[in-house]
């Protein structure tokens, strides 16, 4: 017979473990918060156990009165709001539904890749000629040169003629 119960946690009976400490969730209970949220959370705590006085926490926090209230009543909501009950199983957060929308589109890509294959099973085995492959839909037509660059270049190369020859005449007479 094996028991299935860890070493770390002792047991008084087989199969049965020992209830967890009513402290346990408290041990990393301000991991990653800032040391300031801690000190107001501590504040405010220890005004409404009635160890302070609103006015007295407000003077350690260095903070006003109007200003003390409002992070009180800011941190009431975020009790509220972490005590609402929480739903059961997987929580779909956005990047969860894109990871299973990501999914299904490849399972939808393998499967027409398996429907064509079989369509051309199909053809070869009943002596259909397969259709002509397409075109990748980006055949571009070449591009003809356009009729005012051309004129430009022509007056070019006629300008360029007509100053030759008007230098060489100009030698010729000196």
């Amino acid at each position: 017979m094996s028991e299935h119960t860890s070493p770390a946690v002792p047991t008084s009976k087989p199969g049965k473990t020992r209830p967890p400490s009513k402290l346990a969730g408290l041990r990393h209970l301000g991991e990653g918060a800032s040391a300031e949220a801690k000190r107001l959370a501590a504040a405010i705590l220890e005004v409404l156990a009635g160890m302070r006085t609103p006015a007295g926490a407000a003077q350690v926090l260095k903070l006003s009165l109007p200003r003390y209230y409002q992070l009180e009543v800011r941190a009431l909501h975020g009790m509220l709001a972490a005590c609402e009950p929480r739903r059961l199983g997987r929580v779909r957060t956005p990047a969860s539904a894109l990871a299973a929308l990501q999914r299904e589109c490849e399972q939808w890509r393998r499967e027409c890749i398996r429907q064509q294959a079989l369509v051309r099973a199909t053809q070869r085995a009943i002596g259909l000629a397969a259709p002509p492959a397409k075109a990748d839909g980006s055949k571009r037509r070449k591009r003809r040169p356009t009729r005012r660059a051309l004129k430009v270049v022509d007056s070019l190369r006629d300008g360029a003629e007509t100053v030759a020859t008007a230098t060489e005449g100009a030698e010729a007479v000196s």
